[in-house]
């Protein structure tokens, strides 16, 4: 018979147990997980609640801890967020995949390709994150969907999405990104990004046209023998 958490013999299973102190620098971020504020338990633990936030405001580092959740132990960090404490879920180590297994392939990169990936950073860097861009259309989209069928309408037209491209010239999709990102931005002028030297093609060397005539007559030579010939029984 399985047993739940909050019966087995944890500290965590019914509260919230800090193991340490660190700074934040320390924790991973691929170890962080989803974020969830905390509110004290009642009168009783305001006290060490604010405590703790002012605690953490002060030392300017994050608390590991033990906590139960969804039938199971785990690791969290906790920080303070305005006058609130946040507490972020974290994962294991066993649950972390290794990045080695995720390497592309060897490829060379040109100080022209880093440059033009740095120029393009500068073009889109920004101050926050407030902007249309940031917004959850795909909740808006389904809204408006909910909404064309309650009322019995037709439903809203969903925008032709761009085919992607081959990328053939890694400078050109480049200069191309940075003159787009400018333009959103108001900006004018050209790219500073420099074009990758092209490969010099040689043509091909067409036959002389008297040793073509004389291929050609060869040719018509040899099908006259062949059509003299009976065909061969499958």
């Amino acid at each position: 018979m399985t047993r739940r958490l909050r019966d087995l013999p944890l500290p965590a299973a019914k509260s919230i147990e800090i193991e340490a102190f660190v700074p934040l620098k320390s924790v991973d971020p691929i170890r962080i997980g989803e974020g969830y504020c905390l509110q004290p338990a009642g009168q009783v633990a305001a006290k060490p609640y604010k405590l703790l936030r002012q605690a953490l405001a002060r030392s300017a580092k994050v608390a590991v801890a033990k906590y139960a959740w969804s039938g199971r132990e785990r690791l969290g960090v906790l920080r303070v967020r305005d006058d609130v404490i946040v507490l972020h879920a974290m994962r294991w180590p066993d649950e972390i995949r290794d990045p080695a297994e995720l390497l592309p392939p060897p490829v060379e990169i040109s100080q022209e390709e880093i440059d033009g990936a740095l120029a393009l950073m500068d073009t889109m860097t920004r101050e926050d994150l407030e902007g249309e861009e940031f917004r959850d259309t795909y909740t808006d989209a389904l809204a408006q969907v909910i909404e064309a069928k309650q009322g019995d309408k037709p439903l809203p037209e969903a925008p032709q999405a761009e085919e992607p491209g081959k990328v053939l010239d890694l400078m050109a999709a480049l200069t191309e990104s940075v003159s787009r990102a400018k333009a959103a931005r108001g900006e004018t002028g050209d790219a500073d990004v420099h074009d990758l030297p092209k490969k010099k093609t040689t043509a091909k060397k067409t036959p002389a046209a008297g040793k073509t005539a004389a291929k050609t007559a060869q040719e018509q030579t040899a099908s006259k023998k062949v059509s003299g010939r009976r065909p061969r029984s499958a």
